[in-house]
């Protein structure tokens, strides 16, 4: 008798701990129904069920299970021996994830005392008291001193200005990503696995064809840092020349301290490009060998006009980056300018159809962050190949921009809607709206495109 009250006793007690509020396991649940159901995520069911996947098999106990396979599997329905080096859609939907929930936390989570993160490199949520991840001066109540699950990212240093940035940290930081991406092409090259070849793709088909190569040309990053210093854009003439480079070269303002001078001689003599370049590089040159293909990588100060005649083209970077796109832009209806003293950095649309703008703006102290990002597929110089432009209103606008391209979930519906008969994709021209997170795009939204007959 003795024994079953305890059991009965044992049991209520079990009952009530699975339904009281207070749980960990409770609260935590709560917390990831309000991030799904809020404006921040309402629009998008990819990364609700991502995020939902992710929590449920972690509060389950099977955070073990969860890799980059088993994922793509379980959430975006890949096959069970779908390759992962070539499918990168849950490292893409992860990063989303990861950025999308920062901009829950600045909005409708403001006030949230748990922070809900995904830290890179893995696929595992991390539940921390806010104030402990966020503030480490700030005392927290004794039961949440402890990360739910997992360990509470460490605290972070006081940024430094930016004038400490500019002047001493950038150009290292700079120098780091160039030898990042030098190391990594040379490891493809050198190690990459054949892959396995794609179905024929409407766009990377006529991109990639056997026994062609295709040149690929990056943005000059360090182009753009010498334009916030000059408040002005070196046109392509000038680009050509090299001018604008020498020590000796008289900057706009006569008035420019000597550190600063320097600074943009510094940037103008180096060969500086973007991690999204880098990223885009990488995957091309997969789909390029897929493709029985190859591509060539040559910096936009290296390539000379003849280069552009031939063959299909990859330009990366607005024209304030990529000064090559100027050649391309008297063709084109989305057209990026950049007025530095305004501090807006816009896209014309030269021929608005009905319930579209005739300029989008991106504002640098604008609290929504919104940037853009614009595709383009068009003829090349001598009309006997293609060019494809990948450009933004800032790195994140460019990165929305390639994230549409190699996400097939996206960017085939979009070719199917225009493709002619059949099948052959004609040239066209896509706007892309985002924002802006740490200097990485959220999911992009397609705002406006054209068809080129």
């Amino acid at each position: 008798m003795q024994t079953l009250k305890r059991e009965r006793s044992t049991g209520e007690a079990a009952s009530f701990r699975a339904a009281s509020p207070n749980r960990p396991e409770v609260v935590q649940r709560e917390l990831v129904r309000r991030i799904v159901s809020s404006p921040t995520f309402a629009r998008s069911v990819r990364l609700s069920s991502l995020l939902t996947h992710l929590c449920d098999m972690t509060l389950q106990g099977r955070d073990g299970e969860l890799s980059e396979q088993t994922i793509g599997r379980a959430v975006f329905g890949r096959s069970q021996d779908y390759d992962s080096s070539v499918d990168g859609i849950v490292r893409t939907q992860a990063s989303r994830l990861r950025q999308r929930l920062d901009l829950y936390y600045e909005q409708e989570g403001a006030e949230e005392s748990i922070r809900l993160m995904i830290p890179k490199g893995g696929y595992v949520p991390v539940f921390a008291p806010r104030r402990a991840a966020e503030d480490p001066h700030s005392p927290a109540p004794p039961e949440m001193l402890r990360p739910l699950i997992g360990p509470a990212l460490p605290p972070e240093k006081p940024a430094p200005s930016l004038a400490q940035r500019m002047t001493s940290r950038l150009p290292w930081t700079l120098c780091g990503v160039l030898a990042l991406a030098l190391i990594v092409l040379l490891s493809l090259n050198l190690h990459r696995s054949p892959g396995i070849p794609p179905a024929r793709h409407p766009l990377w088909s006529q991109m990639f064809q056997p026994g062609h190569p295709t040149l690929v040309i990056p943005a000059d990053s360090g182009l753009v840092l010498s334009h916030a210093i000059d408040l002005r854009t070196v046109p392509l003439s000038e680009y050509i020349v090299g001018d604008y480079r020498s020590p000796n070269g008289t900057p706009p303002d006569p008035a420019m301290p000597a550190q600063m001078r320097a600074l943009r001689t510094d940037f103008n003599g180096r060969r500086y490009t973007s991690i999204v370049d880098l990223e885009a590089a990488v995957k091309l040159a997969e789909t390029a060998q897929a493709a029985q293909s190859s591509l060539q990588v040559r910096y936009a100060r290296d390539v000379r006009p003849n280069d552009l005649k031939d063959g299909n083209i990859i330009l990366i970077g607005a024209a304030e980056a990529n000064p090559w796109e100027e050649l391309f832009e008297p063709n084109m209806n989305f057209v990026l300018k950049n007025d530095y003293k305004a501090r807006v950095f816009s896209v014309f649309n030269r021929s608005p159809l009905p319930g579209e703008l005739a300029r989008y703006d991106s504002v640098n102290d604008d609290p929504q962050h919104q940037v853009f990002g614009v595709v383009a597929f068009v003829p090349n110089l001598s009309g006997d190949g293609n060019a494809l432009i990948i450009e933004g209103t800032s790195m994140a606008g460019t990165e929305a921009a390639w994230d549409f391209l190699a996400d097939d979930s996206e960017l085939l519906p979009f070719l199917r809607k225009i493709e002619l008969r059949g099948g052959r994709i004609p040239h066209f021209e896509l706007l892309l709206g985002t924002q802006n997170m740490g200097a990485s795009a959220v999911h992009g939204n397609l705002l406006a495109w054209r068809v080129h007959k």
